[in-house]
């Protein structure tokens, strides 16, 4: 058995160049032995989880939509809004939602407090090839895998993750 505590796991931050997009998170699969970069199943995990901090005002990421990711949430704190095809949904502690493959979605908090939640996505990516891409609606741009840490970010050619979006 493989055994962390989450008081054990640093928290890594991922800022916007604007500061509209705001996050941090405890990659637990990690934690937990994890290797993303590894062709062995067994050492890849068939899904991650994280424990996900949004501050007052800010977003997760941009409005997207994974091409082969599914993924489970875990509102533990805090309140957020929840953006999809449908509109927007409020969501608070105890809220469980999911998304599957195709399905755009975005986050952020919506309250006075941190957003808190846990995230499980399946890891499609398997014997060494991308499994999934995410499109953006709104900038119309893709981001593209190309191994298990790098992506590129395209609108017709290459560009930045953050362009056009805030």
């Amino acid at each position: 058995m493989r055994k962390v505590n989450l008081k054990e796991i640093s928290e890594k931050e991922r800022k916007s160049p604007k500061g509209k997009f705001n996050r941090t998170s405890k990659n637990i699969s990690v934690a937990l032995g994890r290797e993303p970069e590894s062709l062995d199943l067994s050492k890849r995990h068939p899904f991650d989880l994280a424990l996900v901090r949004i501050p007052k005002g800010k977003f997760l990421c941009p409005y997207h939509a994974h091409a082969a990711e599914s993924e489970l949430y875990l509102v533990v704190s805090g309140r957020g809004s929840v953006r999809d095809k449908h509109g927007i949904t409020e969501v608070g502690p105890g809220d469980a939602f999911f998304f599957q493959p195709g399905e755009a979605h975005q986050l952020w908090n919506a309250g006075d407090e941190d957003f808190v939640y846990y995230v499980v996505a399946d890891n499609p990516r398997s014997g060494g090839t991308t499994g999934d891409s995410c499109y953006y609606p709104d900038s119309r741009k893709w981001a593209v895998t190309t191994d298990a840490r790098e992506e590129v970010v395209v609108r017709g050619k290459e560009t930045d993750y953050f362009d056009g979006e805030e």
